[in-house]
């Protein structure tokens, strides 16, 4: 594991270390508090994590971090009806803004990727009927 070199963090009462994990995790927090964000889309290991009832907060982001930089990709579903631009530069404000107020890193880049679009009203699946009440004549 990879974690922000010790000088860049060193205390007179020690090292401060920071996991990658961790800013991914506030990345993603970061990125699903925009509007018009409908989720995270990961890959086929976070969606077996879910199904294994672990939820998964570092979802669709990749992080690659340097001494005293960061960039960060952000994959998302978006809601059907929002203009993809005005919600990317906000996601990539509230990453920037959240991981560099949290860790002292530097944002270089935060990259935006939409795998999807989600429409509302597409959840909810027909009722499906009740066949133990149905009787045979």
């Amino acid at each position: 594991m990879n974690t922000i070199a010790p000088d860049f963090v060193k205390t007179e009462m020690g090292n401060i270390q920071i996991a990658p994990e961790v800013i991914e995790v506030i990345a993603g927090l970061a990125a699903i508090e925009v509007d018009g964000v409908a989720g995270m889309s990961g890959g086929f290991a976070s969606g077996v994590a879910e199904l294994l009832g672990r939820k998964n907060l570092a979802k669709g982001v990749k992080v690659e971090v340097g001494q005293r930089e960061a960039a960060v990709d952000v994959s998302i579903v978006i809601e059907y009806g929002t203009r993809i631009p005005e919600v990317a530069s906000a996601i990539q404000n509230n990453v920037k803004h959240a991981i560099e107020s949290m860790t002292g890193l530097l944002v270089v880049e935060v990259n935006v990727h939409i795998h999807d679009v989600h429409f509302k009203g597409m959840d909810n699946k027909p009722e499906e009927e009740d066949f133990t009440t149905l009787r045979v004549k």
